[in-house]
């Protein structure tokens, strides 16, 4: 994540048809979500002050987000936010190197001096 900020309430709002997790730290955030134009706004208070990622894995597994289409708004929002563990790849083996080639043989010029030019 990139900041430490902390949430004391979390939960869904709907906006322009697309269902988005959403975070504050007062639960009268759902009237400023109402007036911008957020339908079917869900918030919770939680426990504690946490961090986004807690907060949405808390909501996961409470009543009010139990139906299909806040599970998969929460899921989704974990599966983007969750920090990748870097995978070690495999190291290629690693090739001989290969031997300098040698320079190409030249024929020995010889000075002819009947020769022209």
């Amino acid at each position: 994540m990139a900041t430490d900020k902390l949430f004391s309430v979390a939960g869904i709002s709907k906006l322009n048809g697309e269902y988005k997790v959403r975070f504050a730290n007062d639960i009268m955030r759902i009237k400023v979500l109402a007036k911008h134009g957020h339908e079917d706004i869900r918030l919770a208070d939680l426990e504690k002050s946490v961090s986004k990622l807690e907060a949405a894995k808390m909501i996961l597994s409470m009543e009010d987000f139990a139906d299909a289409l806040a599970q998969a708004t929460i899921t989704e929002y974990l599966e983007d936010k969750t920090p990748k563990t870097a995978v070690k790849a495999k190291a290629a083996p690693v090739k001989a190197t290969a031997k300098a080639k040698a320079p190409a043989k030249t024929a020995k010029v010889v000075e002819d001096e009947d020769a022209p030019f």
